[in-house]
């Protein structure tokens, strides 16, 4: 079946371009845990499924769901825009200007343990816009022109991330406030740490662009290459930072494995290619959206009016091949 469909437990689909599969639902974790099956199988084929009909009203149901699917919890870390946290591992949606669109990027791609699920409940829906649209990764990969991709599929990339007072400090990003754990956690993880003699922590990472659907072994455009290139940034944010601290302070920003920079037409193409395949369906309150994160990027439109959405990342998976080491030229310890 296409994949912008709706359709439900053991009825046929009916095509309705652009939209998200929806399922009926009925209220509360029950429904969920007794469909658990049919649901997963529904994510198996389309990569995502929103949920219609639960009519959950509190993070604590939308958590209860989550278990209900099956979907191990897992604290975020690394994060690089703040969130509420509701209960452990329960947190809210990024806090990100409404009026400003957050780029498509699959969640924590750049980590050395990624979400396998993204579950998204929403508490209350928007006036207007802010649909939490997907893009399946597997045709993302296919429209993007080969020459973009060979570079990124032969070297992975790399991440460069600054810790200070232009976003989130180091302490929130990994959980706590003691160097010697930061330490710890970036030895395990892959990540090169440096720590600067004014308490800036600059921390770099290469992971693979490219990789296999741990079910399916199809090929995914796994990353986020475009969302966290210093282009998604206010240009006016970013001319400060750089007139600051120089091009080195950007509070992120994404390069080849050599190091070499990602050019504006890069990132405009990629995200050109994730626009032609999103789809999405507006939120009503009470839905819950679950989510292949390796195969389905997602994004969030500008909205207005209040909007709360409740996210539990799960099912913590490590990727064969996903972690790289980092070379001199990406400031890390040679290969």
């Amino acid at each position: 079946m296409d994949p912008t469909t709706r359709s439900e437990p053991g009825t046929s689909a009916v095509a309705e371009p652009g939209a998200l599969p929806v399922l009926p639902a009925s209220h509360g974790p029950a429904w969920a845990a007794g469909h658990r099956a049919e649901v997963l199988a529904h994510v198996d084929e389309f990569g995502a499924a929103m949920l219609r009909g639960l009519g959950v009203a509190s993070a604590a149901e939308v958590a209860a769901v989550a278990a209900a699917l099956g979907v191990e919890p897992m604290p975020e870390r690394e994060g690089f825009a703040p969130r509420s946290s509701y209960a452990e591992a329960v947190y809210s949606s990024s806090h990100w200007p409404p009026d400003e669109p957050m780029c498509m990027h699959n969640e924590r791609s750049y980590a050395a343990q990624v979400p396998g699920y993204v579950v998204f409940g929403c508490l209350t829906a928007p006036a207007t816009g802010g649909r939490t649209a997907v893009a399946d990764s597997h045709r993302v990969l296919r429209g993007l022109p080969p020459e973009l991709v060979a570079p990124f599929e032969a070297g992975g990339w790399v991440l460069t991330r600054m810790y200070h007072e232009i976003g989130v400090p180091w302490t929130y990003a990994f959980g706590t406030p003691d160097r010697a754990e930061v330490d710890a956690y970036c030895a395990v993880a892959g990540l090169a740490a440096e720590w600067l003699p004014d308490g800036r922590l600059r921390t770099r990472q290469r992971r693979a662009a490219v990789v296999p659907h741990p079910r399916t072994g199809a090929l995914s455009w796994f990353n986020q290459i475009a969302f966290l290139n210093e282009m998604t940034l206010d240009p006016v944010i970013r001319e400060y930072v750089v007139d600051l601290y120089g091009p080195a302070g950007l509070p992120f920003n994404t390069a080849y494995a050599d190091g070499s920079p990602v050019t504006a037409q890069t990132v405009d193409k990629i995200n050109e290619v994730y626009d032609a395949v999103a789809v999405g369906e507006p939120w009503q309150s009470g839905d819950v959206m679950i989510v292949d994160n390796i195969r389905m990027a997602h994004n969030r439109e500008p909205y207005s009016g209040p909007r709360e959405i409740v996210v539990v990342f799960g099912g913590p998976v490590r990727l064969a091949g996903h972690v790289l080491p980092l070379g001199p030229a990406t400031g890390g310890p040679p290969d």
